[in-house]
């Protein structure tokens, strides 16, 4: 029998969402006509997590440049690069974030307008899904941070001060009674609490909040990293959550806000940024970021390109774009991408086990496009925990199997998830049955 699958609406959304390539300007020589190419730089030069806050300056890091290798997809590209799903999309419009080409040049947008508030503690700005810690050592300003994942349009993240009120590594998650009733709808029925390992949506780390019922946790999950799925809390990367667990105090403070529209000074250059705002937030952000546009055009005398600022907002790239030149000649010594090699390995990216005779599998339909189906497969591949899925060519269809399981309990569970997670109608193989 052949089976036909058909994606839910998130994973329907997650590989329908369109990214693009920041083209690097080639430079050619008159004389010879040989192009010259930007360097490559190894992926050490280019940094990540952790920056300098220069005093007076609103903008740190710098953008880099990646030419993508046959396999890569862009979750695990965002994952090894520290940012979040949400990012990479929005910096590079229309490339398949499951399959994209090998040979593409995909943006890292690794530099980012700091939050308009306070300097101090831990402020999360949902609309751009990032975390900036700030530290001050001997009056010099560092700021780390990181990618996070935030609640849902039903369970939104909420604004506003709170604290670290205490933390706890491998932390018990204790299921909430609205949670533990949305998967009782779905037929997938939670214990009361979940001890920690791979089973545990909080990871191996969490920051409790002084706001009841809130956190900073790491995840099971990491292919939600940038992305609206947690049921209110802000999920980490767990190689992240470790680190802002170790470098966190109790009783440090956390603002929350909202802010799709920042804009923010270095080296004579005005700035701006701009992210597709949150739900019913559009409207006075603009307003407000526009107020205070208008505010530095009377205070400084300068008259703002307009047309370019609505481009700005308009395509919502997530990227700081010069707008104005506070000092003659500023623009053209802003720092342009960093050409960074190819890692040898994408840290994170799932690894597929060898087939088995003797192993359980779980045949989750056949699909005459092959594209559709090695998509498909990379979606179930970036499920959390993992499951391991691949394609195999079978006559004129491709089949997708996950698997091998080393026993049927483990098989009909992977099943079990693949229906709850992406309403997928997957078939239990056993040891012996042709796959």
């Amino acid at each position: 029998m052949r089976r036909f699958v058909t994606l839910p609406t998130v994973a329907y959304w997650l590989r329908s969402v369109v990214l693009g390539i920041c083209v690097i300007a080639l430079t050619g020589c008159a004389a010879t006509r040989q192009a010259w190419f930007p360097p490559v730089h190894p992926e050490s030069e280019l940094e990540r997590n952790r920056f300098q806050v220069a005093p007076g300056a609103d903008v740190i890091g710098r953008l880099g440049l990646v030419k993508l290798e046959e396999g890569d997809t862009l979750p695990d590209v965002a994952r090894h690069f520290s940012v979040g799903i949400n990012a990479i999309s929005a910096a590079n419009p229309g490339v398949d974030v499951w399959l994209p080409k090998a040979g593409e040049r995909i943006t890292l947008p690794l530099n980012f307008i700091l939050p308009d508030a306070p300097r101090k503690g831990i402020v999360i700005n949902l609309a751009t899904m990032r975390l900036f810690q700030f530290k001050e050592n001997g009056g010099a300003l560092t700021v780390s941070t990181y990618p996070v994942g935030i609640g849902t349009k039903e369970r939104p993240t909420p604004q506003g001060p709170t604290r670290v009120a205490r933390k706890a590594s491998r932390p018990t998650w204790y299921v909430p009674a609205s949670i533990a009733e949305d998967h009782r709808k779905k037929g997938d029925i939670l214990p009361a609490k979940v001890p920690p390992g791979p089973e545990n949506p909080l990871g191996d780390y969490a920051l409790y909040l002084s706001r009841s019922g809130y956190l900073i946790h790491g995840t099971n999950k990491p292919a939600s990293i940038g992305l609206k799925a947690s049921n209110g809390c802000m999920r980490l990367y767990p190689e992240h959550i470790e680190v802002l667990f170790r470098d966190t105090a109790v009783n440090t403070p956390v603002l929350i806000v909202n802010q799709p529209y920042l804009i923010g000074q270095r080296d004579g250059v005005l700035y701006m940024e701009a992210h597709t705002p949150l739900e019913d937030s559009g409207t006075s952000e603009l307003a407000r970021i526009h107020a205070k546009l208008k505010s530095f055009e009377r205070a400084s005398a300068r008259t703002l390109d307009w047309d370019k600022i609505n481009t700005v907002q308009t395509e919502a790239r997530g990227i700081p774009v010069p707008i104005l030149e506070l000092r003659p000649g500023a623009e053209q010594e802003a720092s342009s991408p960093l050409r960074i090699e190819h890692p040898a390995a994408l840290y994170g990216r799932p690894e597929l086990p060898a087939l088995k005779l003797d192993a359980w599998y779980v045949l989750v339909g056949d699909m005459r496009d092959e594209i559709e189906a090695r998509r498909t497969a990379a979606i179930i591949n970036h499920q959390g925990p993992p499951i391991p899925a691949r394609v195999l060519s079978k006559d004129s269809s491709y089949r997708i199997v996950a698997g091998p399981f080393s026993d049927g309990g483990k098989a009909r569970d992977a099943a079990k998830r693949l229906k709850i997670d992406l309403d997928i109608d997957g078939i239990v193989i056993e040891p012996g049955r042709t796959i």
